[in-house]
């Protein structure tokens, strides 16, 4: 490979996503915004892709995110003490596995 074909190839994409698989985010993306609108202001439980587990509020969901007021842990509280408040955890709607709504 010359120096000209690298500077060439400086420019090109490492990474391209397959066109289905975009089609396939954005409407999943769609179905999680739509389900975490219409639960607004309701406890949930969150599981993610990577196994992670929230517990909180929902407050707030845009086009990627869902917005969580989750409560202050027990090392907020010794920190902030009386004015530890809940927090707004935000989460990526595409990396959500599981979301249950809490009675």
């Amino acid at each position: 490979m010359t120096s000209k074909n690298k500077a060439l190839d400086a420019n090109a994409p490492i990474y391209e996503a397959d066109q289905d698989w975009v089609a396939g985010a954005k409407q999943l993306r769609q179905k999680l915004s739509d389900v975490c609108g219409a639960h607004r202001n309701r406890g949930v439980r969150v599981k993610t892709i990577d196994g992670h587990t929230y517990e909180g509020t929902v407050v707030g969901v845009d086009g990627c995110h869902l917005h969580l007021a989750v409560a202050p842990s027990a090392m907020d509280a010794r920190f902030f003490g009386p004015f530890a408040s809940n927090a707004i955890l935000t989460l990526v709607l595409y990396e959500l596995l599981v979301i249950t709504l809490l009675i």
